[in-house]
């Protein structure tokens, strides 16, 4: 099988969308808990920027999979089996992926029902993962140069 072109320039435009997405998460997440259970403008603005880098990092994972024509995925975990099971990424950095479309899932689906305080603390903890990540494709593109 050969390997289609990899669109570096279009996954670099999407890191950059992470970055800027993770400033803002940055810049709006409060220092406590209860800034954040208290404003419902604060709430939507954290949880919808993650939701969108989670969505950049996905777009990422099904780009690198067309691009190295990894097979045809039915559903985006299939994505990441075809990224793991080729070793495009570590085995770490595939189950980072795997806990933040969890994540992502629970504020898409259950937004009203999100547990703040367990959201506040992945998010806290979450931020340097999205930093591994970036790194993680970086080093891939750098290889495919």
């Amino acid at each position: 099988m050969f390997e289609r072109e990899i669109k570096a320039d279009v996954i670099e435009s999407k890191i950059e969308k992470i970055k800027d997405s993770l400033n803002s998460i940055e810049e709006t997440l409060p220092d406590r808990l209860e800034e954040l259970t208290e404003s419902r403008l604060i709430q939507n603005a954290v949880y919808k920027e993650v939701e969108f880098a989670i969505e950049q990092v996905l777009d990422i994972c099904s780009l690198i999979n067309a691009g190295l024509r990894l097979g045809m995925p039915e559903t985006e975990d299939n994505i990441l089996d075809n990224l793991e099971s080729r070793k495009v990424f570590g085995n770490s950095s595939i189950q980072l992926i795997r806990e933040m479309k969890k994540f992502r899932s629970i504020l898409v689906h259950k937004y009203g029902d999100i547990n703040d305080k367990k959201a506040y603390n992945e998010i806290k903890k979450g931020l340097k993962d999205f930093e591994l990540i970036i790194k993680e494709i970086e080093k891939f593109l750098k290889k495919k140069k």
